[in-house]
Formats: structure tokens, C-alpha cells, sequence
């Protein structure tokens, strides 16, 4: 949800680039967690800053404490996020999901959803394989994303499992 940057100043406050869509709906969510959920950040006032947030925490540290932090992923409790509309999901709804290459048999399941700067792949395990596939996640890729049923459909699977085909 955010990114710790480090300490502002000397007056205790810190950086924080939000990842949201609405940059200023992070400090609406409570708390800001590490990935194991505890507490790293409890915001009392944010500003935006050039590409950051400028934020008072409730936590008292010094400044090298908040800069021996920088880079620190920022999460918020699954609990505090809005429903997903109707045709909509949260990305880590999708881990656990089945895939289904159009036959009637789950070909895998999404281990993770990974984004090393190119846009969103899905990490899929599939029994068999060597290692784990990695499928663009896109509406050409990944076609049919059904909650309900708990599986995508991505009719080319084989294509990525097996990249030197034709």
C-alpha cells in the first residue's frame, strides 16, 4: 500500500510514497503494518510532499531509526479496505486461485502475483513443471477471472509452460 522513505527533518516526521490509487486514502486505512502485521506507522496528520507524503506518526523514533527503515513496504489490515465491486478484485484475492487452460481439470494454481516493473505476471504452479510459470496478467492472457467459482482461465497456459513450442 506504501513505501517507508525515511525520515523528514529532525522534528520526527517521515516520508512515505503511497501506492493506492488515491495516494491520500493510505492514511485513511489506521495503522500502516510490516508484512507480518505489526505495527510500523500510526499516521496523525499527512501532507503531500514532492512524490511522498510528509506524516506525524503517533510512533516516537529517532531520525536514524526511521531512515534505517527506508524502503520498508507498508501494509494495512485486510479488514480496514472497502469491498471489491462486483467486477472487481484485490490482486492478493487472486493467490490460491485455480487456473484452468479450458479443459475441465485445474491445469494449476496462482502461487503469487509478481511485478518486477513491466506490469503484473501471475506466478502459477503447475504439476509437473520444473519451476513455476509466469503468464502476463492481462485481458489477452488471463481472459475469464471468475470469484465466485475461484479460478481464471488462461486458454494459452501451455504456451507459457512450454515457451520453445509452436
Amino acid at each position: 500500500m506504501g513505501v517507508l522513505k525515511g525520515a523528514h527533518g529532525v522534528r520526527g516526521e517521515v516520508r512515505v510514497k503511497s501506492l493506492t490509487a488515491e495516494p491520500e486514502d493510505l492514511f485513511t486505512y489506521g495503522p500502516l503494518l510490516d508484512a507480518g502485521g505489526a505495527v510500523i506507522l500510526t499516521p496523525v496528520s499527512a501532507r503531500p510532499g514532492k512524490e511522498h507524503f510528509i506524516v506525524r506518526p503517533k510512533e516516537s523514533l529517532q531520525k536514524e531509526d526511521w531512515d534505517a527503515r527506508r524502503g520498508q513496504l507498508l501494509h494495512v489490515r485486510r479488514s480496514r479496505l472497502p469491498e471489491a465491486d462486483e467486477d472487481e478484485f484485490y490482486i492478493e484475492d487472486l493467490v490460491g486461485l485455480d487456473v484452468f487452460d479450458g479443459g475441465e481439470a485445474p491445469a494449476g494454481r496462482i502461487r503469487s502475483v509478481q511485478d518486477f516493473g513491466a506490469g503484473d505476471l501471475l506466478e502459477i504452479d503447475m504439476p509437473g513443471a520444473p519451476s513455476t510459470v509466469m503468464v502476463p496478467f492481462t485481458r489477452a492472457d488471463v481472459p475469464v477471472i471468475d470469484m465466485a467459482r475461484r479460478r481464471v482461465i488462461i486458454p494459452e497456459l501451455s504456451q507459457w509452460a512450454n515457451p520453445d513450442t509452436d
